[in-house]
């Protein structure tokens, strides 16, 4: 009787395994190819790809953002009444104000250099004038501390106004791109080749805005508390010096 022999008669699970290798392995190389080519071209995120587009002007407006919120922080930490005038100095001078030691209150103003201090020294190097000569020294030393301040906080005002003409810069260089684009290629143009320019110019835009609005926010909010606390401290300078309005000139 006639018997047909079978192929793999005989052969083991790892002989048809080492048999298939030949095969197997380079199935499995492609689809690990496949696998990787498909991660590597996964779109990044929006804000990885905005920071991709941001160009130089973008970069830019990038370090703005971080000098704002150096200052920021630094007005937050600076800008306070207990700063300012800190409450056991004005304890301290108004007793070396009732004991009549105006030399005594004149070093200490000069080892502590404050806002409130530096007012009540200018009105100390008067005290052998008339009063309306102090008076006028502490508004003037009031003036120039005041004014200070708002130029110490200025520094966010100048940022507010810059950012958002910085992105409007880079709106107009990425429309600049976009159009040379369409010019090189004759009218014939596809989406993708205008796709740099655009996206130059949205994302300038946005980081300018980003920037301005908080920032704009934070200087009208130190502005008023410069305002107020000036005056308060303003006022607690002029009432140690009302003693003298009375007095003579020396």
């Amino acid at each position: 009787m006639f018997r047909m022999n079978n192929p793999l008669h005989g052969l083991s699970l790892r002989g048809l395994l080492n048999a298939a290798a030949p095969v197997i392995a380079p199935l499995l190389l492609a689809s690990t190819a496949l696998a990787q080519t498909a991660t590597t071209t996964e779109r990044p995120s929006a804000v990885i790809e905005a920071f991709q587009n941001a160009g130089v002007i973008g970069w830019v407006i990038v370090v703005l953002s971080v000098i704002s919120v150096a200052l920021i922080i630094e007005n937050f930490v600076s800008i306070k009444r207990d700063k300012l005038a800190p409450p056991e100095l004005i304890d301290e001078l108004e007793a070396l104000f009732d004991d009549e030691q105006y030399q005594d209150a004149a070093e200490l103003c000069e080892s502590e250099r404050t806002y409130f201090t530096n007012i009540v020294h200018a009105g100390l190097l008067k005290l052998e004038h008339s009063f309306e000569t102090v008076q006028s020294a502490v508004r003037e030393m009031e003036d120039e501390e005041t004014l200070k301040l708002f130029q110490k906080i200025g520094w966010l005002s100048l940022i507010t106004a810059s950012a958002p003409m910085l992105g409007l810069l880079g709106t107009v260089t990425g429309m600049f791109i976009t159009f040379g684009e369409i010019a090189a290629a004759g009218g014939s143009v596809s989406p993708a080749q205008l796709a740099g320019g655009i996206k130059l110019a949205l994302v300038t835009t946005i980081f300018g805005l980003i920037v301005a609005l908080p920032t704009g926010a934070f200087y009208f909010t130190f502005r008023n508390k410069v305002l107020r606390t000036s005056i308060e401290v303003n006022a607690i300078a002029e009432e140690l010096f009302e003693r003298f309005r009375n007095r003579k000139a020396a």
